[in-house]
C-alpha cells in the first residue's frame, strides 16, 4: 500500500513520538506504510476531522477511537 497521506502532518509523529525510536518505526511501518485504515488516528481524522483527534491517541488505540466516533455521531 502507499504511504498514508496524513503522515507528514500527523501531530502524533511530529510532536509526541520520535519517528526514529523503535516503537515509532514499528507504528510507522504498520499503520503508515501498510494499512492506514487500521490506525486509530486515521480513523478519526478521515471520518470526523483531524481537529477531533486527541494529541495523546496512539495509532493502536482502536477502542478509544471507536468511542470518539460514536460520541460524535449524535
Amino acid at each position: 500500500m502507499a504511504e498514508c497521506a496524513l503522515l507528514k502532518g500527523c501531530l502524533f509523529f511530529n510532536d509526541k513520538m520520535p519517528i526514529d525510536s523503535a516503537l515509532g518505526k514499528l507504528y510507522k511501518n504498520r499503520y503508515c506504510l501498510k494499512d492506514n485504515s487500521q490506525c486509530a488516528r486515521y480513523m478519526i481524522a478521515s471520518t470526523i476531522g483531524r481537529e477531533k483527534v486527541p494529541t495523546n491517541l496512539f495509532p493502536n488505540m482502536h477502542e478509544e477511537a471507536e468511542k470518539i466516533l460514536k460520541e460524535n455521531k449524535a
